[in-house]
């Protein structure tokens, strides 16, 4: 039997394991905070943005959120980010991307304090990542490391190839698995666009990672019998329902499933996992900047 790896179940003991250590914070008068800026109107945005707005609220992080005119000049969102890289009661925030056009988001992510970025995303938290000395890893890729963890899942010796090379989820995940660490010790293929016979390097791996965002790139032909698959992607794609679409990921699940030893669903499998991660960061920093130690899990 193919295990189905539960994010959702995962995410909540992470979300109720963080309780305590916000109490300890917020007993000491530091109860963490944690900003959203969205510029623009992107209905998907909007509605990321009020899923991480209640997730705070379920477990007691102050919320903030700041809006942003999607024709407003790069300069006045520069000037939010200012405020906010100000604000002592705001301990993490992230700018909800994609931002407009005419807004360079590499310049927004250059703007954003290090200390405050629970993306991970800034270049001096992508410089200490690669160094080993993570201030903060990006919600995705850590949100894979706590599934493998949860299921046993052990990458010391493994070989894992990762389908995508997004800053975002493929880069920073590379470099996490390649750490000398507990969760990490793995051998790493990363593959892209211009990869030959994919198939190839999928079929070969012990841990197969998806994150191209092509719905059901991969397919149950290429995956080694008894691998673990983890499907990062999430993708809507037309379907004949009420609602005339249906999300899938990366991973053509059914076909997966009679090959795979264990792995993960979309939806409720990487999702829930980044949105509890950014509850981790969030905490963490707080954490930094209060100089007040805590238990994080």
């Amino acid at each position: 039997m193919t295990e189905i790896i539960d994010g959702d179940a995962v995410a909540s003991q992470i979300r109720d394991d963080l309780t305590d250590a916000i109490e300890t914070l917020a007993d000491a008068g530091a109860r963490p905070g944690l900003a959203t800026v969205l510029m623009g109107d992107d209905p998907a945005s909007q509605t990321y943005v009020n899923m991480k707005q209640r997730d705070c609220e379920e477990v007691g992080i102050e919320s903030y959120h700041v809006d942003v005119d999607g024709d407003a000049s790069p300069e006045t969102l520069y000037d939010e980010i200012a405020d906010l890289n100000d604000n002592d009661d705001v301990h993490g925030y992230i700018v909800q991307a994609p931002v407009p056009d005419h807004v360079d988001y590499r310049e927004v992510i250059r703007r954003v304090d290090p200390a405050k970025d629970v993306d991970g995303f800034h270049p001096e938290n992508v410089g200490r990542l690669v160094a080993g000395d993570a201030r903060f890893r990006p919600c995705t890729p850590h949100g894979v490391q706590k599934l493998l963890e949860s299921a046993d899942i052990d990458t010391e010796g493994k070989d894992v190839t990762i389908v995508g090379r997004s800053d975002i989820v493929g880069k920073p995940l590379a470099n996490l698995l390649i750490q000398k660490a507990d969760d990490g010790n793995a051998t790493v293929t990363v593959c892209h666009s211009r990869t030959e016979d994919l198939a190839e390097k999928t079929r070969s791996a012990d841990v197969v990672v998806a994150a191209a965002g092509a719905p059901e790139l991969v397919d149950g032909s290429m995956i080694g019998e008894g691998a673990v698959v983890i499907d990062v992607g999430v993708n809507r794609v037309d379907a004949d329902n009420e609602k005339g679409y249906e999300l899938v990921g990366d991973v053509e699940f059914e076909s997966a499933t009679e090959q795979a030893s264990a792995i993960t669903p979309v939806p409720g499998g990487v999702g829930p996992m980044t949105r509890a991660m950014l509850l981790y960061n969030t905490v963490k920093a707080a954490s930094l900047q209060e100089d007040i130690d805590v238990d994080l899990p």
